[in-house]
């Protein structure tokens, strides 16, 4: 029995509970772009070493994802959201024996734990924002939730640099000491203990909110159409295509405080900020211009080549060359950045369409089909995991971390190709 449906106006409740879930996602997520290169410099990591925080964190998708739905099934939403809060509290409180030993293995697993809890989460509170409202009014509140995951992607840097970085931002691009190492590993001891106890607060709350439960989908629906539904190309490649676009999403917003660090830069862990900044731009500008001036295939095939645009000035860049932030001062300010850096943030303004675009024209035709097709599209989150990872590798050739980011050239091709004709086709044939 579907209760949003019998009171409509108790929904404005449930929809505020949701947008601060979405928030706590965004910020536990891209809370990785600060926290990979300050553990690169505490346990002096490689970059590929250092690539392996955000694989840990991503991969949790791939292994989770299913056995969340049922985990969902069985304990219903609601549940399920606490259960999730309350994963990602046993995660934060990893963190403390973890800064404790300075145990690389141990941030992985926290990491993981971390991955699994958001999984979950993110399984739970997803259907709530279509389904809690009217049908017709459900991308509007898909893209305000966007807005607010990647908004948090803003804040939690900062938030980060004051808590944890403040007293330390003379130690980019030198050799620390072992006292400033144990220093820096302490600091994080009491931020992610704060934040394990308000997950965990916050995850208590929901379960005794008046947060209203949903139907589950009958388990055997699912079963057998997997096969059927990679049957239609532009869902199998639009699996693909957001496979890729989460692995660029995700080299663009959590190794540019990496890239940073190397090019001895102090506000290294507030680089992630920029990318998230002007994703949120992109999502507005999503929001304003689709689907009055644009349509989706266009701005899709706009933010690819765009993406491509950029990579090549990342790669080609010059590290030594501020002419961007000069001609930016007007809004960057004091902050004095080489061009390559904002290049990589610009790349937020690439990506910030890409899922939005692609999920509708993968399901488009999908019919009985959509929710077995829509699972296989958010597994495509799991891009995030392998992104870094080929950048870590990359950067440890000759190429170096500039170099590294070569490896966006195909994934933006390929979303190039989704675009112009992978959506298209409804047939291998």
């Amino acid at each position: 029995m579907s209760v949003p449906q019998e009171e409509p106006q108790s929904n404005a409740l449930p929809m505020v509970i949701v947008a601060g879930l979405f928030f706590i996602l965004g910020f536990a997520t891209w809370l990785n772009g600060s926290l990979m290169p300050y553990l690169k410099q505490i346990l002096q990591l490689s970059p590929f070493q250092a690539s392996l925080i955000l694989f840990s964190f991503y991969i949790a998708v791939t292994f989770t994802a299913l056995p969340s739905a049922a985990v969902i099934r069985k304990v219903g939403y609601k549940s399920g959201m606490a259960l999730g809060m309350a994963t990602m509290m046993v995660a934060g409180l990893l963190f403390i024996p973890a800064a404790k030993t300075q145990f690389f293995p141990l941030f992985l697993f926290a990491q993981l734990v971390m991955g699994a809890g958001q999984t979950l989460l993110q399984t739970a509170v997803n259907p709530y924002v279509v389904r809690i409202g009217p049908e017709e009014s459900a991308a509007a509140r898909i893209s305000i939730m966007g807005i607010l995951n990647k908004g948090a992607g803003v804040v939690a840097p900062i938030v980060f640099t004051a808590l944890i970085l403040s007293g330390f931002s003379d130690t980019a691009g030198g050799e620390l000491s072992s006292n400033q190492i144990d220093a820096m590993a302490d600091a994080l001891v009491y931020p992610y203990l704060g934040m394990a106890l308000f997950i965990g607060i916050l995850g208590f709350a929901v379960k005794k909110s008046p947060l209203p439960e949903l139907e589950s989908e009958e388990e055997g629906e699912n079963k057998g159409h997997i096969k059927e539904a990679l049957a239609h190309p532009n869902l199998a490649l639009g699996v693909l295509a957001l496979f890729f676009y989460v692995a660029v999403e995700v080299i663009a917003g959590d190794t540019i405080g990496t890239f940073a660090l190397s090019l001895g830069v102090e506000n290294y862990s507030v680089m992630t900020s920029y990318t998230m900044g002007c994703m949120v731009i992109g999502y507005i500008l999503g929001i304003v211009l689709i689907p009055r001036f644009i349509s989706q295939q266009m701005a899709l095939t706009v933010s690819a080549i765009l993406g491509i645009i950029l990579s090549l000035g990342v790669v080609l860049g010059d590290n030594d060359s501020f002419a961007i932030a000069n001609a930016l001062s007007f809004i960057l300010g004091d902050a004095h950045f080489p061009d390559t850096l904002i290049l990589i943030a610009f790349l937020g303004l690439a990506n910030a369409i890409v899922w939005p675009a692609v999920f509708p024209l993968a399901l488009s035709g999908m019919g009985k089909l959509t929710s077995v097709g829509s699972a296989l599209l958010v597994m495509g989150i799991s891009g995030g995991a392998f992104g870094p990872l080929f950048w870590g590798l990359a950067s440890g050739t000759s190429m170096g971390q500039q170099g590294g980011y070569i490896v966006m050239l195909p994934c933006y091709a390929f979303i190039l190709f989704y675009a112009m004709k992978g959506c298209k086709m409804r047939s291998w044939n």
